[in-house]
């Protein structure tokens, strides 16, 4: 487990992260999401003792990263894919850092066949694709068979089958009981992968809790209905209290009504329905509503062709 009490850090008069407070549990992936400068990078870095807090305290499993005896052996950690000397091989970076961690040299070629590395196991890092440095920062990671694991963008430069591999080694070491914390902007892979989020914005903490809660605590619930009495059964959602908007292709979005009412009621007036749908907002819109205010640079609405100067 990670928790954090009361985190801050400042950069001269900067505050990067203000008062964060929040635990990331084992057994689950714990998604880390926030706006470029929210914060994520500087959090991260203080739990591994990178960065020295101005206020707080941040743990892993009761005790501060540098009172860990072994760290690589009980916290992995990928926070930057290049961090690597471009002059070493993949397996003789690893071997250093086994070494250097009382780690079998048996491990290192494991992981290496772990992250699908072994065919290139010895050519200099230096060469690597930005994918390839992924994998090899992965590997490290894992290098010491840690209980804690955190990964920073992990998919950055991974292909279609590179992205899935990842969401099924972070999901397979959750279901390990291991403690794993990742970030990442790639919402609708959260959504896939993560079951809790810490969500943060301007260094301050926004959410802490479920992916599911997030999105249902901060959406109204919406049911698609279909049906070929579509405006006898707008007037009878209405009636019963429910909220309903038309939609061109002749159906009804309503909200204020569960679907089993929605169904009962259309049931009780004798009007077939042909479609009844809940709707979910993504995590993706729920994020971006709930951090809009957090977001240092927004982009400008693109020009029309009309618009652009000749």
């Amino acid at each position: 487990m990670i928790e954090a009490a009361g985190l801050s850090k400042n950069y001269g008069r900067t505050r990067a992260v203000d008062g964060l407070s929040f635990e990331v549990r084992s057994g689950v992936v714990t998604g880390f999401l926030g706006p470029n400068g929210s914060g994520k990078s500087t959090t991260m870095r203080m739990v591994l003792g990178l960065d020295r807090p101005t206020a707080g305290t941040v743990t892993v499993d009761g005790r501060h990263y540098h009172d860990l005896k072994w760290p690589l052996r009980e916290v992995g950690a990928l926070l930057e894919a290049n961090a690597i000397h471009p002059g070493r091989s993949a397996r003789n970076h690893l071997l250093s850092l086994a070494q250097s961690n009382a780690i079998p040299g048996a491990r290192v070629d494991e992981v290496l066949g772990l992250v699908g590395l072994e065919a290139v196991a010895g050519r200099k890092a230096g060469k690597f694709s930005l994918g390839m440095s992924q994998r090899l920062g992965i590997a490290s990671a894992l290098l010491g068979d840690p209980g804690v694991l955190l990964f920073d963008e992990p998919v950055n430069g991974l292909d279609p089958e590179g992205i899935l591999w990842v969401r099924t080694l972070l999901q397979s070491l959750a279901a390990e009981g291991r403690t794993v914390f990742v970030s990442s902007h790639l919402m609708s892979e959260m959504a896939l992968t993560a079951t809790d989020l810490v969500v943060i914005g301007r260094g301050r903490l926004i959410a802490d809790t479920t992916v599911d809660d997030f999105i249902s605590s901060n959406t109204e619930a919406t049911v698609l209905v279909r049906s070929p009495e579509v405006d006898r059964l707008a007037g009878v959602l209405t009636s019963i209290g429910a909220s309903v908007a038309r939609r061109g292709n002749g159906s009804l979005l309503v909200t204020k009504a569960f679907p089993s009412v929605i169904g009962d009621a259309a049931h009780t007036a004798g009007i077939a329905l042909h479609e009844l749908t809940p709707q979910q907002a993504s995590l993706e819109q729920v994020f971006m509503d709930l951090t809009s205010d957090a977001v240092d640079y927004h982009g400008g609405a693109p020009r029309t062709t009309d618009e652009v100067p000749s």
